[in-house]
């Protein structure tokens, strides 16, 4: 069976408008609506992939010429980024839909992503003193309702279940949407005395939140996510978590998905329901538009008073847990295509792709076709020992311009292209995807173990490090500092950033981001030094903020 195609998914799903702070894959601010949804069914609406047009099979040919081909082609990001996005997840075979309206099927592609951003945080959160485990996702919904802030903030978006077994259900449960309360539920029945802390656990886990509005890995009812939960016994060593994860996301947006994000703090208005602070990393997206891709939460005392998460100190007194919270979803897939893509398709770093190079042989007569085949086998072994993810294209349904063009959709950082001639001259041909034509081509790279194995990881560490340059040029000539109200609205209906000093209201806040659509993405930890003048009251003001529309 050829490869699937999914239809042009413009027109199939509803762009996501909003412009409300959410959580990357951490936590969401309030939707406007509220909708309970039963588990035991309701109307979904399937979407069925529609298979390549036909193409009539073909032994390789040794034209290496990439033919344009229109199943590969995707609407250019310059016309409807959008649009652009939407195809790029189809062609590149990254998600499906799932026959319930607002749901994805995430495919062995895409999956692959994300275990590339699972196998580094894993590390990461081990080595940093936290274990994984796991939780229930049927949480009480008298759970949701003990902490009050928690409760407001997230009732919109609950999928309650009332009937289970064909009955009525004494209490409703809530699909887990988020987990403090569930995890202080059992942190209160594990944590006595001081030194049952701290305590730090992590769990992989699917999360319910009924959004209106969806987007494809960007916001979906249901999604994947990491997330942490910590319990302390002062507020000192709970505020040092926060501030230890967040630099941990940090590390991985900047050296793993070459993201350039910048890290700070949430105003009040969009800290996270429950939490004393908020810290998070913002990228800025290929339109200009800001993602919280990752958020690390200071809940205080706030979770475990709600709970009576209690210890006795070394004084024998009892005292209340401090706590944090975590978490990175996959949301963060999405962030990498709407940073590094283009309009051939997808381009995934190197450090994250699920493949790192793609060897495409090429022969005409059946005498070449052994030679090639042999020599393929070869220099895969050599990268494979090496360490590097490999993937060899030898089918002979498609023609190697129809291949490149798929890898390329794919955004494979390297391809290889071994013919008669080169396996006459125990060379290669080595192509990179960030530099389309003969300027990206390296020719006759020699089939040496020690050669090729250098030449291929300097080139993926210079791809990797061209992409972060590029992202950081592209985001740093996109943020604008303000000085007056009047800047600000100029500067976001530009589709900027915007930054300055501000030390004005909740409600100035409000009406910022009502009247340009705007909200306050974070408090950089970076900030100028000097004295500061609020650009929207006048007032003194100790930090800059920045302001842009986001996803």
């Amino acid at each position: 069976m050829g490869a699937l195609r999914l239809p042009s998914l413009a027109h199939l799903l509803t762009p996501s408008a909003a412009v409300r702070a959410t959580s990357s894959g951490a936590h969401l601010r309030p939707a406007t609506l509220s909708v309970a949804a039963s588990l035991s069914g309701g109307a979904g609406r399937g979407i069925s992939t529609q298979s390549l047009a036909k193409e009539a099979p073909s032994s390789p040919a040794a034209d290496r010429k990439a033919s344009a081909s229109p199943e590969c082609a995707v609407t250019p990001r310059s016309v409807d980024f959008n649009a652009w996005y939407l195809d790029v997840i189809a062609k590149a075979e990254l998600a499906d839909y799932g026959p319930v309206r607002g749901t994805m099927v995430i495919r062995p592609y895409g999956y692959a992503i994300w275990e590339s951003i699972q196998d580094y945080l894993n590390v990461k959160f081990k080595e940093t003193g936290h274990s994984n485990m796991y939780f229930p996702q049927f949480i009480p919904y008298s759970f949701i309702e003990k902490e009050a802030s928690h409760v407001e903030g997230f009732s919109p978006e609950l999928a309650l279940v009332t009937i289970g077994g064909g009955k009525e259900l004494e209490e409703k449960l809530v699909v887990r949407p988020t987990s403090e309360t569930i995890v202080n539920h059992m942190f209160t029945q594990w944590i006595q005395s001081y030194r049952d802390l701290p305590l730090m656990v992590n769990q992989w886990a699917n999360v319910t939140r009924w959004e209106m509005r969806t987007k494809p890995f960007i916001r979906t009812l249901e999604f994947l996510w990491q997330e942490g939960h910590t319990a302390h016994a002062t507020p000192e060593e709970a505020e040092k978590e926060a501030l230890q994860m967040i630099d941990v996301y940090k590390k991985f947006a900047y050296e793993q998905a070459a993201i350039p994000v910048i890290v700070g703090r949430k105003s009040r208005a969009e800290t996270f329901a429950g939490a004393s602070r908020t810290y998070t990393i913002e990228a800025m997206m290929g339109d200009r538009k800001a993602l919280q891709a990752g958020t690390s939460h200071n809940l205080g005392q706030n979770f475990s008073r709600a709970f009576g998460t209690q210890f006795t100190d070394e004084n024998g007194q009892r005292q209340h847990v401090w706590q944090t919270s975590w978490a990175i979803s996959t949301r963060f897939v999405g962030g990498i295509i709407m940073t590094h893509g283009d309009d051939t398709g997808l381009m995934l770093p190197p450090m994250i792709a699920p493949i790192q190079v793609v060897i495409v042989p090429i022969w005409k007569t059946e005498d070449d076709k052994t030679g090639v085949l042999n020599a393929t086998s070869s220099v895969e072994t050599i990268l494979k020992t090496a360490g590097i993810k490999v993937k060899v294209d030898d089918s002979e349904q498609r023609t190697p311009g129809w291949k490149y063009n798929f890898w390329e959709m794919k955004g494979v950082p390297l391809r290889i292209e071994i013919g008669p001639r080169d396996v006459a001259n125990a060379s290669v041909v080595i192509s990179r995807r960030d530099v389309p034509g003969k300027p990206g081509k390296d020719f006759g790279v020699s089939m040496d173990t020690s050669s090729l194995v250098g030449h291929v990881k300097n080139r993926l560490q210079e791809i990797q490090t061209s992409f972060l340059q590029k992202a950081t040029s592209f985001r740093d000539s996109n943020i604008i500092d303000v000085k007056s109200y009047e800047e600000l609205k100029a500067v976001i209906s530009e589709g900027k950033w915007a930054r300055g000093p501000w030390s004005a209201s909740d409600t100035d806040e409000l009406k910022v981001k009502e009247e340009t659509g705007a909200t306050i993405r974070c408090f950089p930890f970076e900030q100028p030094e000097g004295q500061k003048k609020c650009f929207m009251t006048g007032n003194p003001a100790q930090e800059v903020a920045i302001f842009a529309k986001s996803y």
